[in-house]
């Protein structure tokens, strides 16, 4: 004969409902601990990923700058919300006077550029 009744059960009685299982300061240590972990994890790779994206622009608009301005002394790479380019990394050549002339735009997420080939297509 089969029973519904559970006996590891037996004798139990629920807790009263209304009183939550932690305190208040428990959440709310609980609470700031879990935001400063989210921090601590996503702050690194933002800044990590402007510092890469910052060298990365630096390095395409030095070899863009010696490419189409070659008698420039500097060059400049910086993020425009509305550049020439439009938005994203903006490469600007400085030259003897210390004018600033646009070369090319590097994208939102620059990357190096690309070489050029003389083959000749078949």
């Amino acid at each position: 004969m089969m029973s519904d009744d559970h006996p590891e059960l037996s004798g139990y009685e629920p807790q009263d409902a209304a009183r939550p299982l932690r305190s208040r300061r428990t959440l709310a240590l609980m609470r700031i601990v879990v935001v400063l972990g989210l921090v601590a994890l996503i702050v690194p790779g933002i800044l990590t990923s402007l510092q890469i994206a910052s060298t990365t622009a630096d390095n395409a608009c030095s070899v863009a700058t010696a490419r189409y301005y070659p008698v420039a002394i500097g060059f400049d790479a910086r993020f425009d919300l509305s550049g020439p380019g439009g938005f994203g990394w903006q490469c600007y050549a400085i030259d003897i006077n210390e004018r600033e002339t646009y070369v090319i735009p590097l994208g939102i997420i620059p990357s190096a550029p690309r070489a050029q080939t003389t083959e000749i297509p078949a």
